[in-house]
């Protein structure tokens, strides 16, 4: 059974045309599927009208409630946890994945791959989003993932012995993404062509876009701290010199009033670099501190396991 994972967030308007996709999805699987609906904490009627549409579909299905918002890559982890399939997908509720992508993922999991994963061909995004997510999947790829695609990935599928990975690994403000290339196994990129949104607005948004940032910098490289030690030196030296020409300007009397300016400098510029210091500093702390809390990554507050009609 070819089970799939959808996290589902303010999706209310999504619902039924997703449920139509799946019925449709259901015929091509003939081992059979099984959809596992996560519904995060959202605040619409996206659990509501699940409870409802599940009662009479012709694949299996389960519906799991999260008893607050706790993010979409918690999200994915508590459906791959609950779901009773052999191999799995992840996709979004609001259809701007084509389902049929879970074929493909299907495909290439019974040729032999642990992972699929799906990268667009081209984004059609905001001009000044699709610039800053351009460069942060090269500078991503280039210091942190090498492997990873030019273009990120959006969703994925895995094997069972990778999901039992996965949902092992207890590490709290982390990238399930960047996960994915950490724990290895063999690999299989999909393009595919995504769709427009045409229902809703998408809840990535800036503050949950600069969080997922930090978190896939932070939990998977030292680059901070290596390019901190790198500027302290350039630093140290540039003081050096710049010390060397008060000295020498002030020994020639081209300084009338002695100390302020250098003094000010000074004080400016290491007051900055050592906030910039503490900051890395303080962010490495701060996710180490949440990984030794022990709390799970997300709490389940009900599950409901609906069979296929027949």
């Amino acid at each position: 059974m070819f089970s799939i994972v959808i996290p589902v967030y303010k999706n209310e308007g999504n619902i039924a045309p997703l449920i139509e996709a799946l019925s449709n999805l259901n015929s091509k699987f003939e081992q059979g599927l099984e959809v596992v609906f996560v519904v995060d904490g959202s605040p619409d009627k996206s659990y509501l009208l699940l409870e409802e549409s599940l009662n009479n579909v012709e694949f299996r299905s389960q519906l799991i409630a999260h008893s607050r918002n706790f993010g979409s890559f918690a999200a994915i982890l508590t459906g791959l946890n609950y779901a009773k399939g052999e191999s799995f997908g992840v996709m979004a509720a609001d259809l701007q994945e084509p389902p049929e992508l879970m074929i493909d993922f299907q495909k290439a999991l019974d040729e032999g791959h642990d992972i699929a994963v799906g990268t667009r061909e081209t984004r059609d995004d905001p001009f000044m989003s699709s610039i800053f997510s351009n460069l942060f999947w090269t500078m991503y790829k280039k210091f942190v993932q090498p492997e990873i695609p030019q273009g990120g990935v959006d969703v994925f599928g895995c094997s069972k012995r990778v999901r039992d990975q996965l949902v092992s690994l207890k590490e709290l403000n982390t990238s399930l993404v960047a996960l994915l290339y950490w724990i290895g196994f063999s690999r299989k990129v999909v393009s595919y062509v995504r769709r427009k949104r045409e229902i809703g607005v998408s809840a990535w948004t800036f503050k949950r876009k600069l969080k997922y940032l930090m978190d896939s910098v932070f939990a998977f490289t030292d680059l901070p701290i290596r390019l901190f030690y790198k500027i302290g030196f350039f630093s140290l030296a540039v003081s050096v010199v710049y010390a060397l020409i008060i000295i020498i300007s002030k020994t020639t009397g081209m300084i009338s009033l002695p100390g302020y300016s250098a003094t000010i400098v000074t004080i400016l510029f290491f007051s900055a670099l050592n906030s910039i210091g503490l900051a890395i500093i303080g962010s490495y702390t701060w996710r180490a501190y949440e990984n030794t809390k022990g709390r799970p990554v997300s709490i389940v507050m009900n599950t409901k396991v609906f069979d296929a009609i027949k």
